[in-house]
């Protein structure tokens, strides 16, 4: 995937341009509303620095986690006032506790899907109580699959949007939003699972 990324970087976002539907704006701001500033927020594939992160770091305390060394060095021009750093996303580790919310846009159906519950774990575990969790998943099901994309190589997994959903809630996450959106990619229509869930706060 880091290969892959690091050869795509500009191609990938000539293609992003071209999709004029994304709603991913629209949950940004839904997760960016409910946040005090200062907040501690980690964008898990961060990538060379979308709108989204630019938006984050600039009312938030921004950690940004991708693979590809060439994303990251355009992530840290664009976004000088986050902190970025190369690390797989299912090995990262933070302090229990101490984050008050994690997004992740399109990323994980690069992750083998038998690593999600693993992954949901682990993002929940991080989270402050009360802290915030904003993803979108893929909905087909497909174990793995490996080929060329945007003239590079690639990898994608994931689970139907109810084994998504049994596998966030058994994490521990109350799920506030989940809907299903089509948007319209260069090649076709794409659908995707966006969830704005939350880490309850222990009662008492």
């Amino acid at each position: 995937m880091a290969a892959g990324y690091d050869a795509m970087i500009d191609t990938w976002e000539s293609w992003s341009c071209l999709i004029t539907d994304d709603p991913r704006d629209e949950w940004c701001a839904a997760l960016t509303g409910r946040l005090a500033p200062g907040a501690r927020v980690i964008e898990l594939g961060c990538g060379g620095g979308t709108a989204e992160t630019i938006q984050l770091a600039r009312w938030f305390r921004l950690t940004g986690v991708d693979l590809s060394d060439a994303q990251l060095r355009r992530a840290r021009r664009r976004v000088p006032g986050a902190v970025f750093i190369r690390e797989d996303l299912t090995e990262v580790v933070f302090d229990a506790g101490s984050i008050d919310a994690v997004a992740a846009f399109y990323v994980l159906n690069h992750v083998p899907r038998d690593l999600l519950p693993g992954l949901f774990g682990c993002v929940h575990d991080w989270l402050a109580p009360g802290g915030l969790f904003l993803t979108a998943l893929g909905v087909s099901d497909t174990p793995a699959w490996t080929g060329e994309w945007l003239g590079a190589p690639t990898f994608f997994s994931s689970y139907p949007a109810g084994r998504n959903r049994e596998l966030l809630r058994g994490a521990g996450f109350e799920l506030l939003r989940d809907e299903l959106v089509t948007i319209q990619e260069p090649e076709g229509p794409a659908e995707f699972q966006w969830v704005l869930a939350s880490k309850a706060a222990p009662c008492g």
